[in-house]
């Protein structure tokens, strides 16, 4: 994952509950890994003295802090990449979420116009991410930020990644912005109304309201929501460019042209057949791809540039599609219109993790065995699904694992 803003790393909804919370499954582990946390904590110390954090600054973060199972537990069950995307769209754009977002959109109307007009990024949008990241700022996560962040650099999976962070959230408390004992957010250790992870709150927030604070932490949401903006607008928003478009694929379709890398002009994918859910060509918003997100079976998009902008914040598609569709529902559009395959088995993360062994005996690249659903793994699944002559979709079915099992 390449990012920057909280997802990335938590992928999303890192603190808002899940359907099920198999994170408070876990078993404590803190006996075996204490001792080794604690050797690892104080050879961190040393590289973040040598990255210039001073002394006090490590004694009043890292003062009491230990390892904590659950925030493992949490990146080992990430929403975006574990639950099958009807069921977290269903969540991400929940009847109450839209009531809620609808709310906030009149009661900072103003703010939110402001915003818009200063950065070109669709009020509905910054809405959405919002109401995705922290329910509209009821649940900014009551995580102690440095301890997250430490367990997940110990941790190791992505250890580097976490670590960076760490160094990055230890230079915004010695700098002031935010007391040690205030600095608390996710499991992932991402902050505020819009969740910022650490080198992202030091690159881009924004003291949009002037007092001398980038705060987005506190109940005034203003600093927060103009931070997620100038991030999108820094990125490439193009203003006035959908996310994306639900479309209607022609009978017969050949979904090897529904990939990410196959970008036409919209009157291009016209005359190819494909239209919007009411039968017409869909307006030229710029070059745009196809995507499948449930494989042959499911909804259709196209999909424009502002989708790539808005997976720099997060590059899982369940994520972009769910901050599209809440933004398009909170400006008062319809729910996806086409069935999901909702009878379907999902692959369990062992399963995932299987396939992507798999892949690679067969010759195929991926960075790393994680369980984790990316564009890599989804590239490798269409090279493959292309190279047995099936139906190349990229979706990570129960049929892809098991045609991998029998070569």
């Amino acid at each position: 994952m390449r990012m920057i803003l909280t997802a990335l790393i938590c992928g999303t909804l890192c603190i808002a509950p899940a359907m099920a919370d198999p994170a408070r499954d876990f078993t404590p582990v803190i006996s075996t890994q204490g001792a080794k946390f604690d050797a690892w904590l104080a050879g961190f110390r040393k590289r973040a003295a040598a990255k210039g954090i001073a002394p006090r600054t490590l004694d009043a973060a890292l003062s009491g802090i230990a390892y904590n199972p659950e925030v493992v537990a949490k990146d080992r069950n990430q929403a975006e990449f574990t639950r099958e995307i009807w069921d977290y769209l269903d969540f991400a754009a929940s009847p109450i979420r839209i009531e809620n977002g609808q709310a906030a959109l009149r009661q900072h109307a103003a703010l939110l116009r402001r915003i818009e007009a200063q950065y070109g990024v669709d009020r509905h949008v910054v809405a959405a991410v919002w109401g995705m990241e922290s329910t509209y700022g009821t649940r900014k996560g009551d995580f102690n930020v440095i301890e997250a962040l430490a367990t997940l650099a110990f941790d190791g999976r992505r250890g580097k990644f976490f670590e960076d962070q760490l160094i990055a959230a230890l230079k915004i408390l010695q700098a002031g912005d935010i007391p040690a004992a205030q600095m608390t957010g996710s499991w992932a250790g991402a902050m505020g109304h819009t969740q910022f992870i650490p080198t992202s709150y030091l690159a881009y927030a924004v003291d949009f309201t002037g007092d001398g604070r980038r705060d987005i932490w506190g109940d005034d949401p203003a600093d927060g929501l103009a931070s997620t903006a100038a991030y999108l607008a820094r990125h490439g928003w193009t203003k006035g460019q959908p996310w994306g478009v639900e479309v209607r694929l022609p009978k017969g379709f050949d979904t090897r042209q529904a990939k990410r890398d196959n970008r036409r002009a919209p009157s291009d994918w016209a005359a190819a057949g494909i239209t919007d859910m009411n039968g017409r060509k869909v307006p030229n918003h710029g070059r745009a791809s196809i995507l499948l997100p449930a494989g042959k079976g499911g909804p259709a998009f196209m999909i424009f540039d502002n989708f790539r902008v808005i997976e720099r914040y997060n590059a899982a598609d369940a994520y972009v599609i769910g901050v599209g569709h809440l933004a398009d529902r909170l400006a008062g559009g319809p729910e996806v219109q086409a069935p999901w395959p909702r009878g379907y088995v999902p692959l369990s993360f062992e399963d995932r993790m299987e396939l992507q062994k798999r892949l690679i005996r067969a010759g195929y690249t991926l960075d790393k065995v994680d369980g984790v659903i990316g564009p890599q793994t989804v590239a490798a699944i269409r090279a493959y699904q292309q190279a047995q002559g099936v139906t190349v979709d990229g979706f990570p079915s129960q049929d892809t694992l098991r045609l991998l099992k029998t070569r």
